[in-house]
């Protein structure tokens, strides 16, 4: 392993990516621990202790599985590409498995293990990317052909979002489809390409709003916010009496009272509202800059990658965890639908949490091996 110790001695990361990326998780934890405490008061068998002792595993966890990716050469993942998705596609369908997959919410889309809960697409999704990257480096050129590129796209896409589709899990599906089409934009797709693959996507999302009802339920719910405010309404009200009460500055840290028995899933999908409650304007534009950062640090890690390949995964990871962020951020305010998308670095989440610094930790290789 001569060669991986010389590789890690040479390049160092990138430092402002680094920080930008603690920084999230360490404002993260902070939400996360005032917003455990309405978890808490309205649930009798919640307990602060674990829930907190819980996350801090799979925060230590995931910051030892970002440190060891960050010390894998990129063209490392390129050769474990189709294993790693292959293992994905495996581990999502131990989901339909009675007794082993756990259902809530009437979604099959977790994997039950003792008192911990996994979810297996947050691990479909980095492995779709980096697979796609794969394919993407290997026909080169060929990306502007519809025969090699575009058909080859719609199926492999099409692939994932059949096994997606059967959890139901269309928030995921969405955040790796808009990742996966940005790294083949990247890759030189044909301008009439892209304009055929948006009218599917159209096409798509409508057909989906008519096949799923809680879909259909989440878009009127977006076209009239005011409507059915005790039902399908309830968390968008809530939400938005959360932002707008926190003003400019914020009750301040531990004051949300949007959190005690009126926010759904205080810890999940709402610890943005809870977020601005407490430190108001400042502090959610402030959460919504570090994300910018990110975004700008992470796609100038890819224009300096040392090969197509690291490029393409550095592009899919930073679109896929930015666009799962301003989806959350978005539905919080009424910008975009409402959606079970949980904020990245942020939210409750074991598997999600584990994974998206699993991811940051691939960013941050691709980092030490940009380019000068």
């Amino acid at each position: 392993m001569s060669w991986l110790t010389r590789w890690q001695t040479r390049n160092p990361v990138n430092g402002w990516l680094l920080t930008i990326i603690l920084t999230l998780v360490l404002f993260g934890f902070v939400i996360f621990l005032s917003a455990s405490v309405g978890l808490v008061t309205r649930s009798s068998g919640a307990n602060f202790e674990s829930i907190i002792a819980k996350q801090g595993v799979f925060l230590a966890l995931g910051f030892f599985v970002m440190y060891v990716l960050s010390k894998i050469p990129p063209r490392q993942f390129r050769k474990m590409s189709f294993f790693l998705l292959l293992f994905s596609v495996l581990i999502c369908l131990l989901v339909f498995i009675p007794g082993l997959g756990f259902e809530h919410g009437g979604a099959k889309r977790w994997i039950s293990l003792g008192s911990f809960t996994f979810q297996p697409s947050e691990l479909l999704k980095i492995a779709t990317v980096i697979y796609f990257a794969a394919w993407l480096s290997m026909i080169k050129e060929k990306i502007s052909s519809a025969r090699w590129g575009m058909l080859p796209f719609i199926i492999i896409l099409g692939l994932v979002a059949a096994l997606l589709l059967s959890q139901p899990d269309i928030d995921t599906l969405v955040v790796v489809s808009v990742a996966c089409f940005a790294m083949y934009i990247v890759a030189g797709a044909r301008l009439k390409h892209i304009v055929w693959l948006l009218l599917i996507g159209v096409i798509s999302i409508t057909i989906l709003s008519f096949a799923f009802p809680y879909v259909r339920s989440r878009v009127n719910t977006f076209i009239n916010p005011s409507r059915d405010s005790l039902g399908a309404s309830y968390q968008l009200q809530q939400s938005l009496i959360a932002v707008g009460s926190g003003g400019f500055f914020g009750k301040g840290f531990g004051k949300s009272i949007q959190k005690f028995n009126y926010l759904p899933e205080p810890i999940g999908d709402s610890v943005y509202a809870v977020a601005s409650e407490e430190f108001g304007f400042v502090g959610s534009v402030g959460l919504l800059l570090l994300f910018f950062l990110f975004a700008q640090q992470g796609l100038r890690t890819a224009m300096r990658a040392p090969d197509p390949f690291a490029r393409y995964v550095a592009v899919g990871i930073v679109i896929m965890l930015v666009t799962q962020a301003l989806i959350n951020i978005g539905a919080m305010i009424g910008l975009v639908p409402l959606s079970g998308i949980t904020l990245p670095f942020v939210s409750q989440g074991g598997s999600a949490l584990l994974l998206t610094l699993a991811e940051a930790g691939i960013l941050l290789s691709i980092s030490r091996a940009a380019k000068s």
